[in-house]
């Protein structure tokens, strides 16, 4: 049992997540207010990890979804089979006029002194309309799964929507998974959603089922309802903050063998400081520092936990674990988009200490 997680060596899917798929509207540097056209990118917090390792490190996974049978659900389709990632949909018919909806994500990618910009329009979504029951768990993992998923966006989108993630890391856990969960911490979605209390009573619940954790210090705080630290930070890219709230996530969560979060410093929206932390069976670990030329900041923490997760499930030590994380969080950034466009060799090749130099 290596990192203190029971994984299994093979099974019909390496990944399985559950979670909600949106498509982002991405007018690049011009705001909204003046753009004339968009490139649309597909994304989903779930999906995205599930479409990175099947993309980039080649594992067979899957994601659990709504979908809508209309010309917006179509093109997402087409977006998932393009990555590679096996769908199970429970599908929703559109009457038209008000959905349900595939979700909107407006962002825009600021450029140096301006800040990116991003609004939603969730509502009427078929994602928050899912509840347990929607899926053929036992079915859909007659064959095994290794590792299984979902976040902290996906449980606030309604009141049903933590039963089906707690539904199927139950199932998953009977068919020999890890479970992990992206604490993915959003003040406006619980705003509407039953407040702070109801974030941290509802995230308690998903957590009892999971082995391992991704978030930062404010996913810890506000998604777990541990209070943050004594002492203060020195900088971004210091992970003693982080640190320091280990022992109260482990003594509220004895069960939780791994946390992970990527840390960033932004010094301007297209120039970041990039670090990752993981605690791993009670040993720390802290990837190297880069210094990162961003095309695109979204999608790079599930970037992270993509090669995070792909280390551990291919039984690499901790701190190469942590790197290709780290190494692939950062080579997202350099691509527009949520869902990676790097090869295993481009991530191997950073995590080991690679340049920008020409490759003929």
């Amino acid at each position: 049992m290596k990192y203190g997680l029971d994984i299994r060596p093979e099974a019909a899917f390496d990944f399985v997540s559950v979670g909600a798929l949106v498509h982002r509207l991405d007018p690049g540097v011009i705001p909204f207010r003046k753009a004339t056209e968009c490139h649309i990118h597909v994304s989903g917090g779930e999906f995205n990890c599930a479409a990175n390792l099947a993309d980039c490190f080649g594992l067979t996974t899957g994601v659990a979804t709504a979908m809508v049978d209309y010309p917006i659900g179509d093109l997402i389709a087409e977006r998932v089979r393009a990555m590679g990632v096996t769908p199970f949909y429970k599908r929703f018919a559109h009457d038209g006029v008000r959905g349900p909806n595939m979700a909107t994500v407006y962002s825009d990618r600021g450029h140096g002194m301006r800040a990116p910009v991003v609004f939603y329009n969730r509502s009427n979504e078929a994602a928050g309309l899912l509840k347990a029951g929607d899926f053929d768990w036992k079915s859909m993992f007659a064959g095994g799964v290794r590792w299984f998923h979902s976040g902290g966006i996906f449980a606030a989108l309604s009141p049903t929507t933590p039963d089906v993630i707690v539904e199927g890391m139950k199932a998953a856990k009977a068919a020999g998974a890890v479970c992990s969960f992206d604490l993915n911490f959003r003040e406006k979605l619980w705003k509407i959603s039953g407040g702070a209390d109801r974030a941290v009573e509802t995230v308690a619940k998903i957590v009892e089922n999971c082995d391992v954790l991704v978030g930062n210090e404010e996913d810890l705080q506000k998604g777990l309802g541990i209070p943050g630290p004594e002492v203060e930070s020195k900088g971004k890219l210091d992970p003693s903050t982080f640190f320091a709230m280990i022992d109260s996530v482990i003594k509220k969560h004895p069960h939780v063998k791994v946390v992970a979060t990527t840390l960033r410093e932004v010094h301007s929206t297209n120039r970041h400081s990039w670090s990752a932390v993981a605690w791993i069976d009670g040993k720390t670990h802290v990837a190297p520092t880069a210094e990162l030329d961003v095309i695109d900041r979204v999608g790079g923490g599930d970037g992270f936990a993509s090669g995070f997760f792909y280390g551990l499930l291919s039984g690499l030590e901790p701190e190469e674990a942590v790197k290709l994380g780290w190494a692939h969080g950062a080579l997202l950034t350099t691509f527009p988009g949520d869902t990676t466009m790097a090869s295993l060799d481009q991530v191997k090749a950073f995590a080991k200490g690679g340049s920008a130099r020409i490759q003929r």
